[in-house]
């Protein structure tokens, strides 16, 4: 092969590849608006949200008549974990509206919630009320410095909300080993219709 025919392979191969549409050459794609990034309160409540859409779910479908189910006596009843974790929404409900926590929020007592349908309306109640916060407060709100009332430390709106999902992903793991040792399938377990 001769220099020249060289060179003009080269040329053609160069010449070919350049002419191939890279994507930084074509136009940017609209994006629909229904898909359109969703703001940080947004993605906070929709966690909220979610684990708190389980934990009704759970509160919902456990049978009454295992409400006081303790997995060994040292622990809580299945009744008093929904009781704690929904309670434990006030450290973020209350902090967000200018209120302190009650003083028991965080263990309601068992005696004040005695049938399924008072617990189940109590975790509505806390995941409905912290829902709302986070709508009241919006995208500009998240960023607002507020106290933790457990660490008395200054921390975003966000951070504490996160916190709180967080605490509450930790009880629905723990509630479905109760599921489990009942004998019974958890909601988010079951085979979708």
């Amino acid at each position: 092969m001769t220099k020249v025919m060289k060179t003009t392979i080269l040329l053609l191969l160069v010449m070919g590849l350049c002419g191939w549409p890279s994507s930084a050459q074509q136009p940017p794609q609209k994006t629909d608006a229904s898909k359109a990034m969703p703001s940080s309160s947004q993605i906070v409540l929709a966690q909220w949200n979610e684990i708190g859409r389980k934990l009704v779910a759970m509160a919902e479908d456990f049978p009454e008549d295992k409400y006081d189910f303790k997995p060994t006596p040292a622990m809580r009843s299945f009744a008093e974990q929904l009781l704690h974790v929904s309670g434990a929404m006030e450290y973020f409900t209350g902090p967000v509206q200018g209120k302190q926590p009650a003083k028991d929020s965080e263990n309601p007592p068992r005696a004040t919630y005695k049938t399924k349908a008072d617990v189940v309306a109590f975790v509505k109640k806390e995941v409905e009320d912290g829902a709302a916060a986070i709508k009241a407060k919006g995208d500009k709100g998240m960023a607002d410095s507020i106290t933790d009332p457990d660490s008395k430390q200054q921390m975003h709106v966000s951070d504490l909300a996160y916190g709180l999902i967080e605490h509450s992903g930790e009880h629905y793991g723990q509630l479905v080993v109760y599921y489990r040792l009942s004998g019974l399938v958890p909601p988010e377990s079951r085979p979708k219709k």
